[in-house]
């Protein structure tokens, strides 16, 4: 099942799910089954059978996408996951999965202009997969990494390169408002047996520029869950964006960094494409 938060009839933020093109508010300005997609994973309502008939419908091309966990507690990023990425940074292996925090106010739906800063000249996308966690985890073995969590969508780290580059520290670079892009929609992790064989694609005004299937991560999830949960708690709705393959614009030759007017799209295989234009801050 794949899940959305939106821009309900009513005009209010509301959640739903979505089949055949069709999303059925399922929140408070529908069938108010639960008042966020957070509160519906926290709750165990998230990816059990509702009965739809009666809600409200949108269209899925009339919606105003909403990031799907709209107030993550937590959004913890994994840094340098792909090794064709290391390769390009000229990074060394790490030992352990490397962290950096987004914040929640710094993120942005599906079709949501990603504003590009205009104190920079160097910025960059980041297709990622993103996962949320279903339950609190708290000092996670990887044997039961899984167990804890809800679902899987497209992220794009759009990165601010020289704000980032500017100390070890990547925070400021990761945070600017409208550049965490995050949907269209959290797919239900039982309808996704294996991850592994699913394949990141971005694409830049319809260029392919990062291509990589999820079994290259360095670090797999189970391995970056156990990591996180060994030094913070988490809970339900809170985010783990889980790294980005080569291919990234500020490491092309001649390099390939964003403009006003680019339509940036991450496209995972069964998960659904999430786009964004650039637009000039």
């Amino acid at each position: 099942m794949r899940y959305a938060s939106y821009i309900g009839s009513a005009g209010v933020g509301t959640w739903g799910v979505e089949r055949d093109g069709i999303l059925y508010d399922l929140g408070p300005s529908g069938t108010r089954l639960a008042s966020s997609l957070k509160e519906a994973i926290r709750d165990g309502v998230f990816g059990t059978e509702v009965d739809v008939a009666g809600a409200s419908k949108t269209p899925v091309e009339d919606a105003t996408f909403l990031p799907p966990i709209v107030d993550p507690g937590k959004i913890l990023c994994i840094g340098v996951n792909y090794k064709s990425h290391r390769e390009e940074t000229g990074r060394q292996q790490a030992p352990a999965p490397t962290v950096f925090t987004r914040f929640a106010d710094s993120q942005m739906g599906h079709l949501q202009p990603a504003i590009r800063p205009s104190t920079t000249s160097q910025f960059d996308y980041e297709g990622e997969l993103a996962l949320v966690i279903g339950k609190p985890a708290h000092l996670v073995k990887e044997a039961c990494a899984w167990d804890v969590v809800a679902g899987f969508a497209p992220y794009n780290d759009f990165s601010v390169r020289d704000w980032q580059r500017a100390t070890s520290q990547w925070i400021p670079g990761k945070n600017f408002p409208d550049t965490g892009a995050f949907g269209p929609y959290l797919v239900d992790a039982a309808d996704v047996p294996d991850i592994g064989a699913l394949v990141l694609e971005t694409r830049v005004n319809g260029e392919v520029r990062q291509s990589a299937p999820l079994s290259n991560l360095i670090f797999t999830i189970p391995q970056i869950i156990s990591h996180v949960t060994g030094f913070t708690p988490l809970s339900p709705g809170d985010v783990i964006v889980t790294g980005t393959p080569g291919g990234v614009g500020l490491f092309m030759e001649p390099q390939g960094l964003l403009e006003e007017g680019d339509v940036v799209e991450v496209d995972i295989t069964g998960l659904g494409v999430l786009s964004n234009t650039v637009k000039q801050g």
